[in-house]
């Protein structure tokens, strides 16, 4: 392992797994964990307490889900909360990781196009499974034939839109503060002021940019899964 990934060697090949691709298995895996135990915890409580700890935790998550989809999804958002829930805790931890000095996973393409296409999948699986193959169709010929090619774009577009947003939003921000801090230590130590301005760039880069794209991924996906319906 080095500081770009894991070097995996088989037979006469290398496979190289970037850095963003290991953080975000790792993400994956820690949430899986916490929501695991958390789940077992909710189960355990008593319902006629006042919720407390690890339980008063995640139904204030639950809850701050519930407001970013429940817009567009209304009596729907129950069913699809527990996945897009569990997506959205690990993009904004991902986001996040900048603040450890770790490369975003969602400055990555490819992590960014795979969280496109589930949502996708999602959206058009449902479709599929609520009015069928022809209804799909039908969907794409409205509200006339010959504007078939144009919807199929359209949707084709959807998570085309989703990915280089995300991707650009988040790699813009690591490589800004990448390139500030390397131009403050060039010119130590009478930059050594400019740290002060540092925390402000970092809230907004990696905290309020990281809440705000993900608030806007799903408000999108939750959109398009609600015309779905």
């Amino acid at each position: 392992m080095n500081l770009e990934g894991i070097l995996i060697h088989i037979g006469n090949s290398e496979f190289l797994i970037h850095q963003s691709i290991v953080i975000w298995l790792g993400i994956l895996a820690v949430v899986g964990i916490l929501l695991v135990w958390a789940g077992s915890r909710i189960r355990k409580a008593d319902p006629t307490t006042e919720p407390r700890g690890v339980v008063l935790v995640f139904e204030v998550l639950a809850g701050l889900v519930k407001g970013v989809i429940g817009g567009n999804l209304n009596e729907k958002t129950w069913k699809y909360l527990p996945f897009m829930g569990t997506v959205m805790l690990c993009m904004v931890i991902s986001n996040l990781a900048g603040l450890l000095g770790l490369q975003p996973p969602t400055s990555n393409l490819s992590v960014n196009a795979t969280l496109s296409l589930m949502m996708v999948f999602l959206i058009h699986g449902t479709d599929i499974k609520l009015h069928g193959v022809k209804g799909k169709l039908k969907a794409w010929c409205e509200p006339l034939p010959f504007l078939f090619p144009l919807n199929v774009i359209g949707d084709l577009a959807f998570p085309l839109s989703l990915t280089l947003r995300l991707f650009g939003n988040m790699l813009g921000g690591t490589i800004i503060v990448t390139l500030l801090y390397g131009m403050i230590e060039s010119m130590m130590p009478y930059t050594v002021v400019a740290f002060a301005v540092t925390p402000i760039l970092h809230m907004y880069f990696d905290v309020f940019t990281a809440f705000m794209q993900t608030y806007i991924f799903f408000t999108l996906a939750s959109f398009f899964l609600s015309e779905a319906q």
